[in-house]
């Protein structure tokens, strides 16, 4: 017996476990963060066709991260229910739905609609994937599998810039979302039919069982003593990365439109690279006996440095300001397998899909009300002013501090758990 068949048995391990289950659901997670980083590329047309102000941008992009956040509780639930594999395979086919919507819309309330859609749609690309990972993987590998997998997502970020700059001179955005619409449905098909089952995948329990296990999720003091650092810090890394990084360095570095795709490119590049560090990190330092608090303890000071130096402006045109950003923007996801081994197993998908529920709310209010911010200023020939973009990233940065400083105020119980 071989294949899905005998991957079902138990079977699997080692490359039989990266190609079934890790290589289909990674390509779910790397469309998702193509559809999440998409606009920062295509903001400039998207602004000329519709006459979007920055706001309607901010708002319109904003809307995944709202969608995608308001179904991690149902999320979470299902997961443990059904199982990784049919979760992932049917939502990805709301995100085919959403792209088709958005590649036709010719209004502002059409493109949120399907920006919504992709956001249900792709809502279970980390999580569906973190739970097949506790599923597959032994519990020592879980933090470098899990960074292994967020790399996946940074290529996807790679993806949606310079290439599709560069397929923009062949297609239009609206052609674009139409092929990616298309690569979703055959995803969805992959992990449908390729990834196995596994025994524990799937739960019996009823609605009202699954529904105590959130409240207990909630109800913990180890969930939120971690929770504020992570959802703030995380969610500042995707919103800024997924959108206003491409307008900053427009409008404050002074690139053209090829040279911001070139330039976030580079940065999308750091977000590969550095969750794949992060991953290899925290492997290194629980074999050495280094728990990861501390390295989250440590790491996250560095992504508040990255957000310092852009906002004072130090070397705009350098190259290298927001691959640092992006090389430290993911510290904080190392408590997720923290998560999932507090809670256990049967708990795991509900408390990583809690978390991850507040992170994408956060992502929304961040991507919207930088928006907002700037729109207290008037664009000269469609530039804001550098003051601008600084008054916004410091009301960002002064959120993550505050939960920083929460977080040093647990850290001896965060220990002691």
């Amino acid at each position: 017996m071989t294949g899905p068949q005998a991957a079902s048995r138990g079977g699997a391990g080692g490359w039989q476990a990266v190609v079934l289950v890790f290589l289909p659901f990674a390509g779910g997670y790397f469309l998702s963060y193509l559809f999440r980083s998409v606009n920062a590329v295509i903001s400039g047309r998207l602004t000329d066709d519709l006459g979007l102000s920055a706001t309607d941008l901010g708002l319109l992009t904003a809307a995944y991260f709202l969608t995608f956040a308001a179904f991690q509780v149902p999320l979470g639930m299902l997961l443990d229910r059904f199982g990784p594999r049919r979760v992932q395979s049917v939502l990805l086919l709301f995100a085919a739905l959403g792209a088709l919507i958005f590649a036709y819309g010719e209004s502002r309330d059409t493109l949120l609609l399907g920006r919504a859609l992709i956001g249900l749609g792709v809502a279970g690309g980390l999580m569906a994937s973190f739970k097949a990972i506790v599923l597959w993987f032994p519990e020592a590998r879980w933090p470098l599998v899990n960074g292994a997998f967020v790399a996946m997502g940074g290529l996807g970020a790679m993806a949606a810039t310079q290439p599709v700059e560069l397929a923009m001179h062949a297609l239009s955005w609206r052609e674009v979302f139409l092929v990616l619409a298309g690569l979703t449905v055959l995803v969805a098909l992959t992990i449908r039919l390729v990834v196995p089952e596994r025994e524990g995948g799937a739960a019996r329990q009823t609605a009202k069982q699954q529904l105590r296990g959130v409240a207990e999720v909630f109800r913990s003091g180890y969930f939120w003593a971690l929770a504020p650092v992570t959802c703030l810090t995380v969610s500042a890394g995707m919103a800024l990365q997924g959108l206003w990084a491409g307008p900053w360095l427009r409008d404050v570095a002074g690139f053209d439109e090829a040279g911001m795709a070139s330039q976030l490119f580079v940065i999308a590049a750091g977000l590969t690279v550095g969750s794949l560090m992060i991953g290899i990190t925290a492997d290194l330092a629980q074999r050495a006996g280094i728990p990861l608090i501390r390295v989250i303890g440590i790491g996250v000071p560095l992504f508040f440095l990255a957000q310092i130096l852009i906002i004072l402006e130090v070397a705009p045109r350098g190259g290298w300001l927001w691959p640092f950003f992006t090389l430290t923007s993911n510290v904080a996801m190392l408590a997720y397998p923290l998560y999932s081994s507090h809670f256990g197993l049967a708990l795991s998908g509900r408390a990583n899909t809690a978390i991850n529920m507040l992170a994408f709310f956060a992502a929304f209010g961040y991507q919207a009300a930088v928006g907002v911010v700037l729109d207290f200023w008037e664009p000269v020939e469609g530039v804001f002013p550098a003051e601008a973009y600084q008054s916004a990233f410091m009301a960002c940065l002064a959120l993550q501090l505050l939960a920083f400083g929460w977080f040093l105020l647990h850290l001896p119980r965060l220990r002691r758990a």
